[in-house]
């Protein structure tokens, strides 16, 4: 009864598993970058950093600008007092008092009041365009480009970290899923062991002992079993949030064959100029020799041209004009301070120069230490293998020495545990040299 309900379970399990979805790593990879929130902001910065680049292209263009004023004074703003005896010549005095009545001549003695810009409207449009600002717009724009550039850097290297995460989080499964069928494997021996052991104390040729020591065994095993499906449970929830995915319930397709990785090496000098961090570093070069042109051209002089076109109705009559004009600003006690500034941002240069020359040997040190990394894992793969396959040799010549009568059963489980062991190294030691490959991949920019 007992075997046909576990025939029963796998069947239903084998219909579940086959209405899971199935995923390859780089499907996983391809989702982990389509969802993930750093992703996402790294492409933010991209975003940003273009409208940047294009808000510095604006620089080259005229800056037109329109401004209009109206008033209305409680008096005139510009006022004044005429005594027209003071400035009418004596010779034409004298005419105007044989010409004029009296009352006329007698006006002219009195001082009189002139009010003007009591109110009015003023209103103009200008258009300047700078001729020479010191290179700042031209290094301005080139600045605007190289963020440009290092947003879309920091994407790779945000690309990269979430490519090695999801790879792992895909290694480690695919390592408990290969347990779990040494797990099954181990059950099904420890079950035909249990047989063998069970028939011959019936016969009275083994002790009791044995067929317990079998039993304590299935027990650890069945405990590992556990472990193990409650491990894979939560891995596959976390891999499932991490590559955006709506349920953790998924297969994954994979090779368990080990493939020699020879054909990945690179020599690290020609690999360096190709990985992103060492790219990262020469734009914070050229940043630095860009800031430093900025801070000497904010010390020049800058010139612009410009014209308008102006209205205004300031004495009771609309007029309207235009304009041609140019401008010059010299900055002078400016340079007190700026000339600081401008050894400051050579300092910074030469700062930056000095990080790339020592970070470039720390990443070939890197990638020489990444392919140690790759080679050491790759051997180790085969050294389990060999195990494997000497483990389960001593494990039948115990199992024939003990249905021989010529070994213990304590004897015989050491040899299943080590077998058991042995597949779990090698289980291991494929998935820690996958990882260490894509780490090796990403360090010389592959």
């Amino acid at each position: 009864m007992k075997k046909i309900f576990t025939i029963i379970i796998c069947a239903v399990c084998c219909e579940i598993i086959a209405a899971q979805p199935s995923y390859t790593l780089q499907q996983l990879k391809d989702s982990a970058l389509q969802n993930n929130i750093a992703i996402r902001n790294a492409r933010f910065g991209i975003e940003a950093a273009q409208q940047q680049r294009k808000e510095a292209f604006t620089k080259y263009f005229p800056n037109v600008s329109a401004t209009g004023l109206t008033f209305n004074a409680n008096k005139g703003m510009a006022q004044m007092s005429v005594n027209p005896s003071e400035i009418v010549p004596s010779s034409l005095a004298s005419a105007l008092a044989t010409s004029l009545p009296a009352e006329a001549l007698a006006a002219l003695q009195n001082p009189v009041s002139i009010s003007m810009l009591k109110n009015g409207t003023i209103a103009g449009i200008t258009a300047m365009q700078p001729v020479f600002a010191g290179g700042q717009i031209i290094n301005g724009n080139r600045l605007a480009r190289v963020g440009e550039e290092v947003s879309h850097l920091q994407l790779q290297l945000s690309e990269n970290e979430v490519e090695k995460t999801a790879e792992q989080y895909f290694w480690q499964i695919v390592s408990l899923q290969e347990k779990m069928k040494t797990v099954a494997a181990v059950e099904a021996m420890l079950a035909d062991i249990h047989k063998d052991v069970n028939v011959a104390v019936n016969a009275g040729v083994a002790l009791r002992n044995d067929l317990l020591q079998v039993e304590l065994r299935q027990n650890e095993v069945e405990s590992q079993e556990l472990t193990l499906v409650n491990n894979l449970k939560v891995l596959h929830l976390t891999l499932a949030q991490y590559c955006g995915l709506s349920d953790g319930d998924f297969t994954l397709i994979y090779d368990t064959d080990a493939v020699s990785p020879l054909s990945l090496r690179e020599d690290p000098e020609q690999a360096l100029h190709g990985t992103a961090e060492y790219q990262l570093l020469t734009k914070q070069v050229e940043v630095t020799k860009l800031q430093q042109r900025m801070a000497v051209g904010q010390n020049l002089p800058t010139v612009a041209v410009g014209a308008g076109y102006n209205y205004h109705n300031l004495m009771e009559n609309d007029r309207t004009f235009g304009m041609l004009f140019a401008t010059m600003s010299i900055p002078i006690s400016d340079w007190w301070g700026g000339s600081h500034a401008i050894k400051q941002k050579r300092i910074a240069k030469q700062k930056a120069e000095e990080q790339l020359e020592d970070t470039s040997e720390l990443l070939k040190i890197r990638m020489t230490k990444a392919w140690n990394d790759v080679e050491e894992a790759y051997l180790q793969v085969g050294i389990a293998e060999r195990s494997v396959e000497q483990s389960a040799e001593n494990l039948r010549i115990h199992r024939d020495y003990y249905r021989a009568g010529t070994c213990q059963m304590s004897d015989l489980l050491e040899a299943q545990l080590l077998y058991q062991q042995s597949c779990d190294k090698h289980t291991d030691a494929y998935a820690n040299l996958q990882n260490k490959i894509l780490e090796y991949k990403q360090s010389t920019g592959q």
